[in-house]
């Protein structure tokens, strides 16, 4: 089992750590070039490549859908509920103790932890929150409302061509398919050197706050997410997708957002920072349940 989950965990751990050295020996990273090209061509690509060769139907991403809608809402509601309690500022805690890390780190878990089937139920549950994250997230952190330029954007278009793909049992021509998941077997190697370089140039303040609100994330993810693979009573490899990516560290992207538009981005990035160490040190026990 020891060797299973080093198996597991290694890879993520050594590519976030090359991203990190690689930064803090201050080799050249473009990391808003790099993220720019996940967000709008790779992951788009991936998504594409994966939902269109999966074995997967629609009852099945409509069930991961599901899980990953009621284990939001539950998150959600507790942690405004823990913000109000701590008279805390909604608009700088409530997006970071909701959005977890599910593609940069999630990901990566759940392909190396259940293969190709991890990998589609992960694409999956990511793009519910990715969808959530551009219109509700980021409403709550601008204070501007929803955007309607989220239909514009790739990952949900690629989402809307996949859902099709699946629904219909359409499928690329050779060629073209060979092309979009060349594109986007680099995506998870990327997202996990960001993730590394992001780390390495985060500058910790607010360190009590923010690894109490750390942890505060890790807990409420992983309750709620036990919580609703009970009550769906989820099996396989859903289960353990459900529960990887329901206690994932705090994502990257609420810290661009609260420094974006100035909603205490010092705080949230002490949050992005314990909270990915934490979930590093709680990954055995995580996968031990998962598997």
């Amino acid at each position: 089992m020891l060797l299973t989950l080093w198996n597991i965990i290694a890879p993520v751990l050594f590519c976030a750590g090359l991203g990190y050295f690689w930064a803090r020996a201050g080799k050249p990273f473009d990391t808003q070039m790099v993220t720019s090209l996940v967000t709008t061509v790779t992951t788009p690509c991936l998504i594409v490549a994966t939902l269109g060769k999966t074995d997967l139907d629609m009852a099945a991403l409509t069930q991961v859908a599901g899980a990953a809608v009621a284990v939001m809402l539950a998150t959600l509601l507790l942690a405004a509920a823990a913000i109000r309690v701590s008279e805390q500022p909604f608009r700088v805690f409530l997006p970071s103790l909701t959005f977890p890390n599910t593609g940069n780190m999630g990901i990566p878990l759940c392909m190396l932890a259940f293969g190709d089937a991890g990998l589609a139920l992960s694409l999956a549950w990511m793009m519910v929150y990715s969808v959530a994250h551009f219109s509700m997230g980021m409403a709550i952190v601008s204070g501007q409302g929803f955007s309607w330029s989220l239909f514009r954007h790739p990952i949900l278009l690629s989402v809307f061509l996949a859902v099709a793909m699946v629904s219909f049992q359409l499928s690329l021509p050779e060629w073209l398919f060979n092309t979009v998941s060349l594109i986007g077997d680099v995506t998870i190697p990327l997202m996990l050197i960001t993730l590394g370089v992001s780390l390495s140039q985060l500058k910790v303040h607010h360190v009590g706050k923010g690894a109490a609100f750390a942890a505060l994330r890790l807990t409420i993810g992983f309750l709620v997410g036990f919580i609703v693979v009970e009550a769906l009573d989820l099996e396989g490899v859903l289960r353990g997708v459900a529960l990887i990516e329901s206690a994932m560290p705090v994502a990257v992207f609420n810290y661009l957002l609260a420094r974006a538009y100035n909603q205490g981005s010092e705080e949230v990035a002490a949050m992005v920072v314990f909270s990915t160490l934490m979930a590093f040190l709680l990954l055995p026990f995580l996968l031990t349940l998962a598997l």
